[in-house]
């Protein structure tokens, strides 16, 4: 069926054939039985036009969510823009200096992180999505009432003098995975947060794709498998030579905080280009 608007760009055209035949004289009338026959065979797309393109305007809704997306890019690109880029270099300093290959994709949430270390292949994982977990102070949830004025005003004098205000923390969980040739892997389960790495599960693979699960059915296979005992439960010092296993493969203090800096960076990165990709989309 013929549209409303190609039916309404197609009248004038046939109003104006009409007239045209209309005004030519007589004497050059083509005999009656091949008028129709010329013009059964015009084709039947040339009542129609393509030299413009018409387009329905956007709702007034469109527009205003337009405007406040671009508003917010131009914010987002113009604030933190030092700051961006020495953390940038502090993160490629911790790399290089680790020896670390990073697998940092447009578009995804997880980071890959690589190294050798004699004969061991190092694989770290973590997510930019851990960034939505941020800590907030215990204080702030209790009323006012709870704190009473005596120690409303000891919070007060504590603020007092303090310049700069720390941002809230958020722990980052870290997928760490070591593997040996012929002897499987470990797979060890930590959390950073506030500067200090929490080691909570330790794992052992015969099956080295077990431990690097790329797959439903690994992943499945894996949560079969005792994962051994929630580290909160051994020994403390055996827990501390635990820590210093990872130290030495590079996992240290400086890698722990250029962690927490990566997910910053990257979530912000990824934040900017998801304000582009869904105000594009609106407004195409």
């Amino acid at each position: 069926m013929i549209s409303l608007r190609a039916f309404s760009r197609s009248v004038p055209r046939l109003s104006q054939s009409i007239a045209r035949a209309s005004l030519r004289p007589a004497t050059f009338t083509k005999p009656a039985l091949a008028q129709p026959w010329k013009q059964a065979s015009k084709p039947a797309y040339a009542a129609f036009s393509t030299s413009s393109v018409f387009r329905e305007p956007a709702a007034e809704g469109d527009i205003e969510l337009i405007a406040k997306l671009e508003e917010e890019v131009k914010h987002e690109k113009a604030s933190g823009v030092e700051d961006a880029r020495e953390q940038k270099a502090s993160i490629d300093y911790t790399l290089q200096a680790g020896e670390w290959q990073a697998k940092d994709v447009e578009g995804e949430q997880e980071v890959v992180l690589t190294k050798k270390f004699g004969n061991e292949n190092i694989r770290v994982t973590f997510t930019v999505a851990d960034i939505n977990n941020l800590s907030e102070d215990p204080l702030d949830q209790l009323p006012d009432e709870a704190l009473g004025d005596e120690g409303f005003e000891s919070q007060q004098r504590e603020g007092e003098g303090e310049d700069e205000v720390l941002p809230p923390t958020f722990p980052a969980r870290l997928s760490i995975a070591i593997e040996k040739p012929d002897n499987g892997a470990l797979l060890i389960q930590a959390v950073i947060q506030d500067g200090d790495l929490q080691i909570e599960e330790i794992s052992h693979f015969k099956d080295a794709a077990i431990a690097n699960a790329q797959t439903a059915e690994k992943d499945w296979t894996r949560q079969s498998l005792y994962a051994g005992p929630p580290a909160e439960n051994l020994d403390p010092e055996l827990l501390a030579f635990w820590g210093r296993y990872l130290e030495e493969r590079g996992l240290n203090v400086e890698f722990q905080n250029m962690v927490t800096d990566y997910i910053s960076y990257k979530e912000q990165n990824e934040y900017v280009r998801w304000l582009e990709n869904v105000r594009k989309f609106v407004a195409a």
